[in-house]
């Protein structure tokens, strides 16, 4: 008859070094903290074929090559194929044989965390990547789907969003520069979305992902972020919305921006500058928008307030206003590239 454990639910022959039974020498298993023999790892860790760093088997993903990866490295070194969303980790087609029809979901709408190789459109350093949240009509989701795929081609692709409610989609682009996305963005896409009754609605958002490389210095991103958060109002005029649960502003965050511009990254996803990413500032400030004209507005404030603070002096925010919005509304008039934001500032009266 097996040896009953004394204190515990299970035999001498059953424990493998748990909790109960084992001193607190007992090797764990670098993943989970559990006990086991060795220090190996137990049955629910793996180790990540790229760094060495044991992890639950829950938290890695295996690539097309049959790699297994922690979240880590994922996030870092790996990208999906565009074609069967596989990860690989130069970011080019995973040569599967992937035989997704056109008309499959999948292929139109990826999962919300997908992750394809970046296409760089334009000249640098300064990249802007537009997000925009879309509610479809019901049972209009694929072909609204495939009315963005078309007119888009590679310059984005649509991913699942579960903040849109409903039906819909997020359409998301490529990093362009400011000049590159007025040119060649094919804009009337969002036109023809609003003709096929999908919307943008109050619980829809628009975000522009900024480069870090775009900056200069920590000063330069120092600049920005304080021109942006002393105009608070203006910008939330600007962005047709005052979003806490989405894109808040605070007090933390005002508090942390000498540490954001030394590269400390936030916790906090859901800000008005969100400082998670390690290749970006993302901007959520903005309500989601079929207009042309608003969209490019807020491509048009994303690269002129980073350019407007790039040779921001000390004498000239201290003594000639550098940070006062009519001072940065002043510099625009001077910039007519800048057009399509001059002209929502103007019609929301937010000139001052």
């Amino acid at each position: 008859m097996p040896t009953t454990i004394s204190g515990a639910n299970h035999t001498l022959d059953e424990c493998i070094g748990c909790d109960t039974c084992a001193p607190p020498s007992t090797p764990t298993c670098d993943g989970c903290g559990d006990p086991t023999i060795d220090g190996s790892p137990c049955d629910d860790c793996t180790t990540c074929d790229r760094c060495d760093s044991v992890v639950l088997d829950s938290e890695t993903t295996e690539t097309v090559r049959g790699s297994t990866i922690c979240e880590d490295c994922l996030d870092e070194y790996y990208w999906q194929c565009g074609e069967c969303d596989g990860w690989n980790r130069d970011g080019s087609d995973c040569g599967n044989d992937c035989d997704q029809s056109d008309d499959d979901d999948d292929v139109l709408v990826h999962s919300y965390d997908y992750k394809p190789y970046p296409i760089f459109y334009g000249a640098g350093p300064l990249y802007l990547g537009l997000e925009i949240e879309v509610e479809t009509p019901y049972n209009r989701d694929q072909a609204c789907a495939q009315l963005v795929h078309d007119r888009l081609g590679d310059i984005g692709y649509l991913k699942n969003d579960s903040s849109i409610g409903n039906s819909g989609f997020e359409v998301v682009t490529h990093p362009m520069s400011y000049q590159w996305a007025l040119d060649n963005c094919p804009w009337q896409f969002l036109d023809q979305l609003r003709a096929a009754g999908c919307a943008a609605t109050r619980r829809t958002g628009l975000h522009v992902h900024v480069s870090r490389d775009a900056f200069v210095s920590p000063s330069h991103v120092y600049r920005w972020m304080k021109f942006i958060y002393r105009n608070q109002q203006q910008v939330i005029t600007l962005a047709r919305r005052k979003s806490p649960q989405w894109a808040a502003f605070t007090d933390d965050d005002r508090r942390a921006v000498v540490d954001y511009a030394k590269g400390t990254r936030g916790y906090a996803r859901y800000r008005a500058i969100n400082t998670g990413n390690e290749d970006t500032f993302e901007l959520r400030i903005f309500a989601s928008s079929l207009d042309p004209g608003e969209v490019k507005a807020a491509l048009g404030f994303a690269a002129a307030s980073v350019e407007y603070t790039r040779d921001l002096t000390f004498h000239e925010i201290a003594r000639d206003g550098g940070w006062a919005w009519s001072s940065f509304v002043d510099w625009l008039a001077a910039r007519p590239v800048y057009a399509p934001l001059t002209a929502q500032l103007e019609a929301l009266a937010c000139v001052c």
